[in-house]
Formats: structure tokens, C-alpha cells, sequence
């Protein structure tokens, strides 16, 4: 199951998710320099998976929705939408990125070409707002998006 590759609502827009980035770099013909998103269900399965974030920090993760933090060069989420968050709950963490091909527009028809499985649930596919970035930095954080 870890290397397929779903097709699903997430908490902002439609999007691509596996355990393979390979496979989602292979598929969206990205560069292999650039790393994917890593989204985490809850924040124990972020700080098993992930070394350290500076505690000022720590209360504004918790509290955050839709909101993506980059710290020492990795992207990640800890998702907070039900819906969303019950499909990540079956695993430790999921590489994410929206459902298109690098550079161009969403395409339903090449979304559903190129996903293993498709998970559809009471919002349907549909492409909305990409969450903010924000920065971690050491002495102060700086948003990206």
C-alpha cells in the first residue's frame, strides 16, 4: 500500500499522496532536487518522524490550520481537517503536492490517469486555495506564501 499512489481531497486543494517520492516525481515530472511536502494526521506522528523545532515555535504548530512550515530545507503539515485527516491516520506520514503536472494547470483526466487509487469523499475533487508557507527559522519565522 505504501507505494501506490492516491488521489485525494486534502485539506486545501486536490492533491497527489504516497510514501514513494519517486513516484510522485516520476508522475509530475518534477526536478530531483526538489523535495515534496511531508504531512503528518497528528503532531506525536510529526515529532516521531522529525528532529526538532525550536520551542518558540511549538504553540503556533499546534494552533495552525492550512498552513504549511518549512524548517533546514523540509516541508511539512500537521493536518487538522477531519476528513482529510482520516485517511492519514492509516499512515506514519504521506508525501504530498497538488494534482498536476509541474508547471501546468490542474487536468482531472491526467490526475486520474497517473493515481492508483482514488479517494472521494463528501467535498468531491476539487481545486481550492493553497495553504501558506511559513518559514522556521532560528530567531524568527518569515511567510513564504
Amino acid at each position: 500500500m505504501n507505494r501506490l499512489v492516491l488521489l485525494a481531497q486534502t485539506d486545501t486543494t486536490v492533491g497527489f499522496l504516497s510514501q514513494d517520492a519517486s513516484k510522485l516525481r516520476a508522475i509530475k515530472q518534477r526536478e530531483s532536487q526538489k523535495p515534496f511536502l511531508k504531512v503528518y494526521a497528528t503532531l506525536t506522528a510529526f515529532k516521531a518522524d522529525h528532529s526538532h523545532i525550536p520551542n518558540r515555535y511549538k504553540s503556533m504548530l499546534r494552533r495552525a490550520k492550512k498552513s504549511t512550515f518549512v524548517s533546514k530545507h523540509q516541508a511539512f503539515r500537521i493536518v487538522r481537517h477531519t476528513e482529510h485527516n482520516q485517511l492519514l491516520g492509516r499512515f506514519s506520514f504521506m508525501y504530498s503536492t497538488s494534482a498536476n503536472q509541474s508547471g501546468h494547470p490542474y487536468n482531472k483526466e491526467f490526475c486520474i490517469r497517473n493515481s492508483d487509487i482514488i479517494v472521494q469523499d463528501s467535498r468531491g475533487l476539487v481545486e481550492g486555495v493553497p495553504s501558506r508557507i511559513i518559514a522556521l527559522g532560528k530567531q524568527k519565522r518569515r511567510t513564504l506564501r
